[in-house]
């Protein structure tokens, strides 16, 4: 049954998301990159859910919040900060200019070269940070519940990697033949289903152990461990300790929001959903909506990991990533449980997907049209893009398993390693929209120290700070760096949004009021579980 279950779903996305595309022409850029810039808002939102929710949340956020208590709740919560942002400030901009790639307003503001870079650091942040931990843990789960290797009769390791390389090939084929609007439809049902699954885990564990009362189910798990439901982390971010600590809570207002700001307004795999939108009053209403659902995902991928603490105690502590697949096991019945996987292999698939298409959409128009071969038509361009794809599948599948036995789980993983990358790239955008003294050779210089910085005080140097402070004390000096490298060599140039007439700029009504009860929200929450 459980079987059945995961294959009628699954099959049942596979051919809704094709019928969809029957009539869409996939050998253009828009077509194929973009869905033919007509994505409309709830698509946009189920979209950048899914690609941004996947098994290293699922697996990872609630392996940590079972060892760490719910202090991770910051990660999701202050997304809908950024994501207010976006819609009030980036997404009007980025259509008004008609960008398909971020690195491609660097060149507008800087220089081809600043583009080249920032693409170029795109794909190797892909290719060894993101897609290997998303099949890593997909395949951890998927593992875990099937249980490949008695299936097979191999080791735990070797089922492992028999998973990841039939979810890799599996992502890898709807990213190369369905473009982004494949990716978004498939997106879109996943991305309610996992609402539904998601939320069936802890409210079916909440019901059994309130027999039959979820409300006295959730009190039974607070009083087990109240110290756990506290948000604020009474960790130090400096000093002793600092290195190993999850989340202290002053690094909300360091560099925790400046990453926010990275991922949600700028980062090609999320922002490349809004430059697909038909008009900015859709690309606002799935920012928005996206805002509204980052909030109550802590349901899905943090109190899953306090549940799981009232089940197990500290049995797992030493293997916190173990803790979901158990309890999903432990909760559901075998019917549900093969939903549930089914929509588990959509949230690998999903985020996969994203970052092979972003990925292929940076290369062929980024860097194959402007250096290997400039007169490419659009069909030649998207056949670049396909094996772009290929090849970065490969390469993830590879490295995936290597990702394995991260000390402070693999969601942690994920985040120092997205340091390297995001905070130099991020300096360089908001540089270019907020300061126009900065030019081409200062970005250049900024972005090379940011990279070097990074590396040189979390790795080689391992000072006693947390990460995400390297990233606030980094971004202030690449801006300083950059200003100053500007000064020394050439001058500032001119930069002007041109209106490029790509879709319809009329903003939606509700922006504004919805964005201040995303705001207040966010603040409310704090102020109600900060002192718990």
């Amino acid at each position: 049954m459980t079987l059945i279950t995961f294959l009628v779903f699954t099959a049942f996305v596979a051919l809704y998301s094709t019928w969809k595309l029957r009539r869409d022409k996939l050998n253009t850029n828009d077509g194929y990159f973009l869905g033919g810039r007509s994505l409309t808002g709830i698509v946009i939102a189920g979209s950048l859910l899914l690609t941004n929710i996947s098994t290293e949340h699922l697996v990872g956020m609630n392996g940590s919040a079972y060892k760490n208590g719910a202090i991770i709740i910051a990660w999701e919560v202050t997304s809908a900060l950024a994501l207010v942002v976006a819609a009030l400030y980036f997404a009007p901009r980025y259509l008004k200019m008609g960008l398909t790639t971020i690195p491609e307003f660097l060149e507008k503001r800087f220089d081809g070269l600043t583009r080249t870079l920032v693409a170029l650091l795109l794909i190797i942040s892909f290719v060894f940070t993101l897609l290997p931990i998303v099949l890593y843990t997909g395949a951890l789960n998927i593992e875990a519940i099937f249980d490949i290797s008695g299936m097979l009769h191999t080791s735990r390791e070797n089922g492992i990697w028999i998973t990841i390389i039939a979810v890799g090939g599996l992502g890898a084929i709807y990213a190369i033949f369905g473009g982004l609007k494949m990716v978004a439809y498939t997106d879109t049902i996943n991305g309610f289903g996992l609402l539904v699954a998601g939320l069936l885990v802890p409210i079916m564990a909440l019901i059994s152990i309130g027999a039959g009362n979820p409300l006295e189910g959730i009190t039974t798990v607070f009083e087990n461990s109240p110290e756990k439901f506290n948000v604020v982390s009474k960790e130090s971010g400096i000093g002793p300790g600092a290195r190993s600590a999850i989340l202290p809570f002053e690094v909300l207002f360091t560099g925790l929001i400046i990453n926010q700001l990275y991922f949600w307004t700028m980062h090609q795999s999320i922002i490349q959903r809004v430059l697909g939108a038909v008009n900015l009053k859709e690309a606002q209403k799935g920012l928005l909506f996206t805002g509204l659902l980052k909030i109550l995902v802590p349901l899905i991928i943090v109190l899953p990991g306090l549940i799981g603490f009232f089940y197990f105690g500290d049995s797992f502590y030493t293997d916190p990533d173990r803790v979901y697949p158990e309890l999903v096991k432990k909760v559901l019945p075998p019917w549900l449980t093969g939903f549930f996987v089914a929509v588990m292999m959509g949230a690998i698939l999903t985020t996969f997907n994203s970052a092979l298409n972003s990925a292929a959409t940076v290369f062929s128009l980024g860097i194959y049209k402007r250096y290997v071969n400039k007169e490419a038509t659009e069909k030649r361009q998207v056949r670049i893009g396909k094996w772009t794809s290929a090849v970065l599948a490969i390469f993830a599948i590879v490295i995936a398993p290597f990702v394995a036995n991260a000390p402070e789980g693999l969601y942690q993983l994920l985040q120092q390693l997205n340091g390297i990358f995001f905070i130099p790239m991020a300096s360089v955008i908001i540089a270019g929209f907020l300061f126009p003294k900065v030019n081409a050779f200062g970005a250049k210089v900024g972005l090379t120290f940011g990279l070097l910085f990074y590396v040189l005080c979390y790795y080689v140097f391992t000072l006693e700070l947390h990460f995400v402070h390297i990233w606030g004390i980094e971004f202030v000096l690449n801006i300083l760096v950059m200003h100053l490298a500007s000064t020394a060599k050439g001058k500032p140039s001119v930069f002007v949004i041109r209106d490029m007439g790509a879709v319809d700029l009329k903003p939606w009504k509700f922006t504004r009021p919805f964005s201040l009860f995303l705001v207040a929200f966010t603040i409310i929450l704090y102020l109600l579980l900060g002192n718990v």
